[in-house]
């Protein structure tokens, strides 16, 4: 660590605006630090994207006088909190803004190599996440400054701070998608379960783009749907092949997953990257607010293959949906660790909060016989679980069981908490001989 130059004469200017403090001078760093990586914590908030952007190094290629850059951290204590912004710019000067809670501090950058520059201190006078602020104000050369980090200090920081701490195992993009949460269902030990159905709501609002609401998932497999872009929206169902690969392409013919048969309209395929395996989708445009209803269903074929088929309700078509049938060699299983969960699939829009409701659970054996599933454990994925994003929920509301996560809202529910609904008595109405 080293001291901040003296700040040069033409940068020792004015403010008028009551919320901002004057270049705060040099400060050396004794206190302990954390490093704040923006490459994994940060977010441009402007819709304009050119001349400025975030990477894995941090903040570049700035030249853009609106851009603004937003980095969240979590504190669990109150104190003060302390700043340096480790920047560097090739040549001239720079005039940097840093707010916290509308508290407006002025830092100037300058230097060729990275260094660490004093930004000032603020008074945190609540626990939760708080949103730091970088806008750039006055510029000698072309761009305002390379930004690699933030170091934060003060009796408001310590051990409990929570952001995404490196990118090792690639965090920095999977800290900015933010946590993925789920919900598993409690069932019956010694029960061949050939059935699955689940009900979801997205609340008004909550259909955030990049979201994926997966209502039917079990152990070789997931069903739900999706905000795909602005005009798009996906009802999805895969299955996985026995052969673990991110590459569709290598894997053997016979361990491939069989399309048997699919639905009007429905795209199949391959999928990759997360796993690999037989994909399909429904082009449809499924409301925020609408109820929709989805169900699931695998049965042996006895030469070692399981088939696994699903279907889909929409009130505004009033009628089931065949999805697709696929088969998956190597396997013999009924529906096994069934589960529900909510993701953000685009790292743009971690910062946006979204919620779902799952209502109305039931799982039925061969004989058609119906039992209500009201229990479930929540669970969050390992963003969560290493505590870089505590932007994670889920419980009861009503008769539902929801989900929730991203946007950095301040209150988690405990990892491994189990939650129980009341029981609706709802038996799915259900002729399966007239399913498609």
């Amino acid at each position: 660590m080293k001291c901040h130059k003296a700040i040069p004469r033409p940068f020792l200017f004015c403010c008028l605006c009551l919320a901002v403090n004057s270049f705060v001078g040099a400060q050396t760093i004794t206190d302990s630090v954390l490093n704040i990586p923006i490459g994994g914590n940060s977010w441009r908030a402007d819709a304009d994207t050119t001349g400025g952007n975030i990477t894995n190094d941090g903040i570049v290629n700035w030249t853009n006088a609106t851009a603004e850059f937003t980095t969240y951290i979590r504190l669990a204590k109150k104190g003060t909190l302390k700043i340096w912004l480790n920047g560097k710019i090739a040549n001239g000067q720079s005039s940097l803004n840093i707010s916290i809670n509308n508290l407006i501090k002025r830092v100037a950058i300058d230097g060729a190599s990275f260094a660490d520059h004093y930004a000032g201190d603020w008074t945190i006078t609540d626990t939760g996440y708080i949103a730091i602020k970088i806008k750039g104000i006055k510029k000698t050369s072309s761009y305002y400054a390379d930004i690699n980090s933030f170091k934060i200090a003060g009796t408001a920081v310590d051990a409990q701070t929570a952001y995404v701490k490196n990118n090792d195992g690639d965090f920095f993009y999977w800290g900015r998608r933010g946590p993925s949460v789920h919900l598993s269902y409690m069932m019956p030990e010694k029960m061949n379960v050939e059935w699955f159905y689940n009900e979801v709501t997205v609340p008004p609002g909550n259909d955030v783009l990049h979201s994926y609401f997966m209502a039917d998932g079990f152990g070789e497999g997931y069903f739900g749907m999706q905000v795909n872009s602005l005009t798009e929206r996906h009802i999805l169902f895969s299955v996985w092949s026995p052969y673990k690969t991110d590459n569709p392409g290598v894997i053997p013919d016979s361990q491939k997953i069989v399309m048997l048969k699919k639905g009007d309209n429905v795209h199949t395929g391959e999928f990759g990257n997360e796993g690999s395996g037989g994909q399909s989708y429904l082009l449809y445009n499924w409301k925020a607010g609408s109820t929709y209803k989805f169900l699931m269903k695998a049965q042996p074929d006895g030469s070692n293959h399981t088939v696994y088929t699903a279907w889909f309700f929409a009130p505004e078509v009033n009628k089931w949906q065949l999805i697709a049938s696929f088969s998956r060699p190597q396997t013999n299983t009924w529906l096994k660790h069934l589960h529900s969960f909510l993701e953000n699939f685009e790292p743009e829009q971690g910062t946006i909060t979204r919620k779902v409701l799952f209502t109305n659970q039931w799982i039925a054996d061969g004989t058609g016989k119906w039992m209500e599933l009201n229990k479930a454990r929540f669970t969050v994925d390992n963003t969560g679980a290493k505590g870089y994003r505590m932007d994670y929920a889920g419980g009861t509301d009503g008769a539902a069981f929801y989900l929730k996560n991203c946007g950095f809202f301040n209150n988690y529910t405990l990892r491994n908490t189990l939650f129980e609904r009341s029981v609706t008595g709802k038996v799915p109405d259900i002729d399966f001989n007239k399913l498609p």
